[in-house]
């Protein structure tokens, strides 16, 4: 069964008959969906809810989304978090539309609106089992006038349990989380269409990248893989597993080259990979691989800490790094991704991506690394693995 939480306010004009909620008023225009019910995640003492709002305009006039009003279970008591004007641009993307696009809220009729949610709850606060929101919408009426419309939506339920905790998939470091887990990540919104079913495999990938002694992550001529210093590093099985997909053969590309050494498809996007079931309907994706240095085949038995194959640079790929993530199904980009605990790591720092490319890294003065224990990088970090 699938795990859709759906929420319909939807006005059927054409039939004269209305589909309504209880807790909706018969005119709400629009059909709310939370495709994929938040699973817990666990970073630095904090725990995160990632989930997405899908709103879809079902009249003909232009709608504006005001305000999202974030509650745990009782909708009387004071949000959990609210989000308008500049936070609630930052949330929402429409799919299909310019980037250039001035103001997301705008929804015009039949298009849709995605709100990416990011929650976030320190150690002591309780994790809502269920949440509720409210939405405020304004639509200009055929007389000219603005019209409000406030819906209140119960759900999604949140899972209960810890997140799956595994090895890491690398050794040592420093290994740099480039577009690591947030809610602003390329991977955190990376929604694709797979076989007519739009899925969020991404939602916790990392692309992790090593840096030199000297903070950098290539050495001399940045144009050759063999310079990136995380080129042909050994790439580790996350814990005993099977070993479900293997693709092999893609050629690697010219680091930092705006073109591919082949044309990208769902195919080609992950480059040579592995694909490894850890039971329980996680599996483990690994990416961009170098080419003939894989080291196992479907159906094998791996067990923790065996190499899979070597870092490189192939697929959809700007320079020789892993990408990484845990999703609930073997298809690299038509499965839904969930969050993961590391068993342990150490934090050196953080690092921003454009002073990495023209300065390099360098850890900061006096700050001692800092040991975790099942918990989950996020972007930016840098880190070093056991």
């Amino acid at each position: 069964m699938k795990n859709t939480i759906v929420f319909l306010f939807a006005i059927l004009t054409s039939a004269g008959v209305a589909s309504t909620s209880a807790q909706a008023p018969p005119d709400a225009p629009v059909e709310i969906r939370i495709p994929f019910a938040p699973i817990p995640a666990k970073s630095n003492g904090r725990t995160i809810l990632a989930y997405e709002l899908h709103l879809t305009n079902l009249i003909a006039r232009e709608l504006t989304l005001d305000r999202i009003d974030v509650f745990k279970q009782d909708i009387r008591l004071t949000p959990i978090v609210s989000y308008q004007n500049a936070n609630l641009l930052n949330l929402i993307v429409q799919p299909g539309n310019p980037s250039t696009t001035n103001d997301k809220r705008k929804i015009a009729g039949g298009m849709r609106a995605n709100g990416y949610m990011w929650l976030t709850f320190d150690k002591q606060e309780v994790i809502p089992r269920t949440l509720r929101h409210r939405f405020v919408l304004m639509v200009e009426s055929a007389d000219g006038k603005t019209e409000e419309h406030d819906l209140e939506v119960s759900g999604p339920v949140v899972p209960q349990g810890q997140p799956i905790a595994i090895a890491s998939p690398l050794k040592g470091g420093p290994w740099y989380a480039v577009n690591g887990p947030s809610n602003q990540s390329v991977h955190r919104r990376a929604l694709l269409a797979v076989d007519g079913e739009a899925h969020i495999s991404q939602r916790f990938a990392t692309d992790w990248t090593k840096f030199g002694d000297d903070g950098k992550a290539w050495h001399s001529e940045p144009k050759s893989n063999t310079n990136w210093y995380g080129y042909g590093s050994e790439v580790l099985a996350v814990a005993d597993a099977v070993v479900s997909a293997v693709k092999d053969g893609i050629p690697e590309n010219v680091p930092l080259s705006p073109t591919r050494a082949v044309p990208i498809t769902l195919e080609t996007v992950g480059g040579n990979h592995v694909i490894i079931s850890l039971g329980n309907g996680h599996y483990a994706f690994y990416a961009h691989l170098q080419p003939g240095s894989i080291r196992v085949k479907p159906g094998e038995h791996v067990r923790r800490g065996q190499v899979l194959g070597l870092l490189g640079n192939s697929g959809n790929s700007d320079a020789p790094h892993l990408h990484f993530h845990i999703s609930n199904g073997n298809s690299p980009m038509g499965s839904e991704g969930v969050p993961f605990l590391f068993d342990s790591f150490e934090v050196l720092g953080s690092a921003e991506m454009e002073k990495v490319l023209t300065q390099g890294w360098t850890a900061p003065a006096g700050l001692k690394p800092d040991k975790r224990v099942r918990d989950m990088p996020v972007e930016n970090h840098v880190v070093r693995f056991e």
